[in-house]
């Protein structure tokens, strides 16, 4: 009966066995591999994070309500190699779950919610960075919005993963039994259903959302580029590299868990291996490394932060700095053409875009050319 068992388990992706029994699916040398891949996922992965959190606390600057977003999804990825990679990579090490039953649901529950709380809040800064840099006559309270948008998203990732811990699916061994989550080869109705409400909510959903709103910031400062040629073309070239780099980048870490779980939820037993399910674990925990240095260091303000940071400098050498920065105004339409700080320009696919000009262009800045503060800063 044991053979029976050891053998099923190294030839089946079987999320549903007892947390205390050990798993065959992969080798000694297999969990060393594993274990050195998530070794170096925690360290790089706590270490931005965790400058991120400094950068956040020497340069008074970087504290206003859009950051707040940023913080949140640093704030998550910590948590999530804290309570989530720490665990595996033990695991990996002893080649088996060591947290018991009780552990491996808490663990499911904890690094399902910080994962979608980083998901998420990806999602909402995307639409953020499009609304900010588009002025609009409606305007509200900065601290309000921002303080609304992590605890949404915090509230977001709760309603999605609750639900297995009072019945709705279960949590339990993925992969090989060295971590766990939602138990995705379960074929009853209700964990199919919350399946297909996981994937459509909490992936399928980030993800147009984050085209959608990078693809209309893409096409606004293109349109810059119409009236302002020599001033929005290295900006333009930027927003390119950073949408196309975010979204591959996020395609990479989630996509081939969402199909892999896909796969197992709606494939034949056995389809998908213990080897082949790993791997793409292993890319949705590397977003922890990847987030900080996407979202943070592509960020100008964040970058020289940085910069002074590793110089020595003190705070106030960053923070005395003018920064020149950016606003985009669309749908503000004049007689004739569109009237732009006392401007009037050619109506360009019937919006109104002014530009700034912007921190890294080379031209002067008129007068009557007025500046945002500093907080609106996202590229």
């Amino acid at each position: 009966m044991n053979m029976m068992s050891e053998i099923n388990a190294s030839t089946t992706f079987n999320l549903s066995a007892s947390t205390d029994e050990p798993r065959t699916g992969l080798s000694r040398m297999g969990h060393n591999v594993v274990a050195v891949f998530l070794g170096l996922i925690l360290f790089f992965g706590f270490v931005n994070n965790l400058v991120v959190f400094i950068l956040f606390c020497k340069f008074k600057t970087l504290r206003n309500p859009v950051n707040m977003l940023l913080l949140n999804i640093s704030a998550s990825d910590m948590l999530v190699c804290i309570s989530g990679t720490t665990f595996s990579f033990i695991s990996n090490i002893y080649g088996r779950w060591i947290g018991g039953e009780h552990g491996c649901r808490w663990y499911g529950f904890v690094n399902s919610c910080f994962g979608i709380v980083s998901l998420i809040s990806l999602a909402i800064l995307s639409y953020e960075r499009y609304s900010t840099l588009t002025l609009t006559n409606k305007r509200g309270s900065s601290y309000q919005k921002a303080l609304l948008g992590v605890g949404g998203s915090w509230l977001y990732s709760l309603i999605w993963t609750v639900p297995p811990l009072i019945g709705w699916s279960s949590y339990g061994l993925e992969g090989a039994g060295t971590s766990c989550s939602v138990r995705w080869t379960s074929e009853t109705p209700e964990s199919v259903s919350y399946i297909i409400c996981l994937f459509i909510f909490c992936l399928a959903l980030p993800v147009l959302v984050m085209i959608y709103c990078y693809a209309r910031l893409f096409y606004a400062v293109k349109q810059v580029g119409k009236i302002r040629k020599t001033a929005a073309r290295k900006r333009e070239f930027h927003v390119l590299f950073m949408v196309i780099t975010t979204i591959i980048c996020y395609l990479i870490c989630w996509m081939p868990y969402g199909v892999i779980a896909l796969l197992a939820t709606f494939g034949r037993p056995g389809l998908v291996s213990p080897v082949a399910s790993i791997i793409p674990s292993i890319l949705a925990k590397s977003s922890t490394v990847y987030n900080p240095i996407i979202y943070i260091l592509m960020n100008k303000q964040f970058y020289k932060c940085f910069l002074m940071l590793l110089r020595c400098q003190p705070p106030s050498a960053a923070e005395g700095e003018t920064t020149k920065v950016k606003a985009i105004q669309l749908n503000q339409r004049a007689e004739g053409g569109v009237t732009c700080h006392s401007q009037v320009l050619p109506e360009v696919d019937e919006k109104a875009i002014c530009l700034l000009s912007p921190e890294s262009s080379t031209e002067p800045v008129s007068d009557n050319t007025p500046q945002l503060s500093k907080k609106n800063s996202f590229l």
